[in-house]
């Protein structure tokens, strides 16, 4: 049952090591876990060689929120793949049109404009470079211990352990403890042009916020003049009980990110 390795397992480990991540094998072969990806379908996992199926608990941060290999998404890819190709940037889209008008409908407020992407950090980056076009403002506001990414504005927003690696940190940006609205406002000013918060904070160990802190937050936005963008590449499209987590707190950010389970499990997407 499942499926059967083009490569033996034994080599398939050795080719990672040289080609792939050394360190990555030799951490999992010291904890004794090494697990290669064979047969998915729903909530299961297979060991390449079949001799072992795990639970997906971990979900990868959100990608498969309707689960590995979904016949329906399958389906959709498959006949889509008959006809349609990557597109073209320059010219419409019937399918970006049909997907940003349905994001619309689901989206609190007057959300109705969607930006696709090719992954989260690039929508978190997107967002920033909107935020600073659209106040003239340059400065942003993130959370401590928050997660947004690692290209060039959302590793601006990361923790020094992420930071440090790539040179000095880029100026204008500032992060804030999780819950704290008092903070945020020590630290904005006129020049800043955004606040970028994680409606729940994975990284942080999925705190959740007191009932009226995003309240708090969209009061302070309004009345400085900063947007108020919210991540939701783990918490949005039904991962807390509602289509955004942020619609628990009864609030409408000017923006929206989105991604990972946007395309199924199957093929990287993401929004802003």
């Amino acid at each position: 049952m499942g499926l059967v390795p083009h490569i033996p397992r034994d080599e398939i480990i050795s080719k990672f090591h040289d080609h792939v991540s050394s360190g990555k094998v030799d951490f999992y072969k010291e904890i004794d876990m090494i697990f290669i990806f064979g047969k998915r379908e729903g909530i299961y996992l297979w060991d390449v060689n079949d001799e072992k199926r795990l639970i997906n608990c971990h979900c990868n941060g959100g990608m498969y929120n309707m689960g590995h290999r979904n016949p329906r998404v399958i389906k959709a890819l498959s006949e889509s793949l008959k006809e349609l190709d990557i597109g073209n940037e320059h010219v419409l889209s019937e399918q970006k049109a049909i997907l940003a008008s349905r994001l619309a409908e689901l989206s609190p407020g007057d959300i109705n404009y969607a930006n696709f992407n090719t992954g989260g950090a690039e929508a978190v980056d997107l967002a920033i470079k909107l935020a600073r076009g659209y106040t003239k403002k340059h400065k942003v506001v993130s959370i401590d211990g928050g997660y947004h990414g690692l290209t060039g504005f959302s590793i601006a927003m990361a923790n020094e352990k992420w930071r440090a690696p790539f040179g000095p940190h880029v100026p204008g940006f500032s992060q804030v403890p999780f819950g704290d609205v008092e903070e945020i406002e020590k630290v904005a000013d006129g020049e800043t042009a955004a606040v970028v918060i994680e409606t729940i904070p994975a990284t942080l160990g999925i705190p959740i916020p007191d009932d009226d802190y995003y309240q708090q937050v969209r009061e302070l936005c309004d009345k400085t003049g900063m947007l108020m963008i919210i991540d939701e590449v783990q918490t949005g499209l039904g991962r807390t009980g509602k289509f955004w987590g942020i619609e628990h707190f009864d609030v409408v950010p000017d923006m929206i990110i989105t991604a990972k389970g946007l395309s199924g499990g199957i093929y990287p997407m993401s929004a802003t």
